[in-house]
């Protein structure tokens, strides 16, 4: 741990109780102010959506512009969008709301890219604890974004209003932040080292593999998550449990980040991601088994740890498959493709939970869960083989 690096692990913080009081608090807004009911998580699709949307122009200016000031640009960003969600919760303008959570979605895709920028500020050989070490920062969103929801619920008025000013204050603490971390400069590809292109890149089986556990890992997470304050408020708990639920499992996201970076290191990526594959299938078991609060919070906080396995495994995984000169555009390519898998679950999320219910929204995520277990079972075998193959 040196300084560039607590410094951004405060970043993290920072950015996930944005992230965390965004879940919390878009879907009962949306809820509130949308003209139909199946349209109540469309705030909280918007400010993913807006994250693959924005994900390859940010990338863009990373290397245009280097880490800090494109980071700083997402901070500024996210000032301005939080400001305009305020304005849209005090006037009651539904698609104002959703417009200001797209313009956010630009920041989301910025911070998304700390993880990466924290390979960077230390040896080669503390990646993994790195990458681990800045996630760890999420603790603070764990219990920061769900208390700020909380204390500000009715700061100026109306419902939650408060809590999206609060955002923006969030954030200016973290442009200052962030304004003292020195990064390196970005490899950029050259005549001499051009790179290879994208779809070479992307096909390699150790990206697409990486690529699928974190995209199915966070979609999955994002399907439960984001309808468990609709979820909750259906079966007639307060929101006080519902943040006390939420605090537990972004808890489960990030406490476990401590440790996983070494765990990585003993056992392997692929062995880490399995457990978070198993932990994802407990999550789902248990909300099946009923609605009371401590169903839902075992749930959550099993999904959260299952998140952090695949998650942190993944980011760890795709760290192999690129060259310097290359790592913009595949880190680029990764996140649209975990953005555009979030955007369809926050919106399959409020459809299904406010149609079909609890029940058969965790019967769906049964599926994503499936499929990331087939990839990880079809990469291992082709490790082996490929050992197999290989010379002496």
């Amino acid at each position: 741990m040196n300084r560039a690096l607590l410094l951004l692990t405060l970043c993290q913080g920072f950015f996930l109780t944005n992230n965390v009081t965004f879940i919390a608090i878009n879907g009962l807004v949306g809820l509130a102010l949308a003209p139909s009911a199946w349209m109540a998580t469309l705030p909280v699709t918007a400010y993913v959506a807006g994250g693959a949307m924005f994900a390859g122009l940010v990338g863009r200016h990373q290397r245009a512009w280097g880490r800090r000031r494109a980071f700083q640009l997402g901070l500024l960003v996210a000032i301005g969008s939080t400001a305009l969600c305020a304005w849209a919760a005090l006037h009651h303008q539904f698609w104002l709301l959703v417009a200001g959570a797209t313009l956010a979605g630009y920041y989301n895709a910025n911070a998304g890219l700390y993880r990466f920028a924290a390979t960077e500020i230390v040896a080669p050989e503390f990646k993994e604890r790195a990458i681990s070490w800045v996630l760890a920062g999420g603790i603070i969103g764990a219990v920061a974004g769900p208390n700020l929801a909380r204390v500000t619920r009715n700061l100026l008025g109306v419902e939650f209003a408060g809590a999206y000013a609060a955002l923006a204050v969030v954030a200016l603490c973290s442009l200052a932040t962030i304004s003292w971390i020195r990064f390196p400069p970005l490899v950029a590809p050259s005549a001499s080292a051009p790179g290879r292109p994208l779809r070479e890149i992307v096909m390699q089986p150790v990206f697409l593999v990486a690529v699928c556990a974190c995209a199915f890992g966070y979609g999955v997470m994002n399907l439960l998550m984001a309808a468990t304050p609709i979820a909750m408020a259906m079966c007639s708990h307060p929101f006080a449990n519902t943040a006390l639920v939420l605090e537990w499992h972004v808890l489960g996201m990030f406490v476990p980040s401590f440790f996983t970076g070494n765990l990585i290191r003993r056992f392997g990526a692929v062995r880490v991601m399995a457990v978070g594959v198993v932990l994802n299938g407990v999550s789902i078991a248990v909300a099946l088994s009923g609605v009371e609060l401590e169903r839902f919070l075992v749930a959550l906080f099993a999904l959260g740890v299952g998140w952090n396995f695949l998650f942190i495994g993944g980011t760890s995984l795709v760290t192999t498959a690129y060259r310097p000169e290359e790592k913009t555009r595949a880190q680029a390519a990764m996140d649209t493709t975990i953005f555009t898998t979030m955007t369809i679950t926050s919106f399959s999320s409020g459809a299904l939970v406010t149609t079909q219910g609890w029940t058969w929204l965790n019967l769906g995520s049964i599926v994503p869960v499936l499929l990331t277990a087939i990839a990880l079972v079809w990469f291992a075998a082709h490790r082996r083989a490929e050992q197999r193959t290989r010379p002496a």
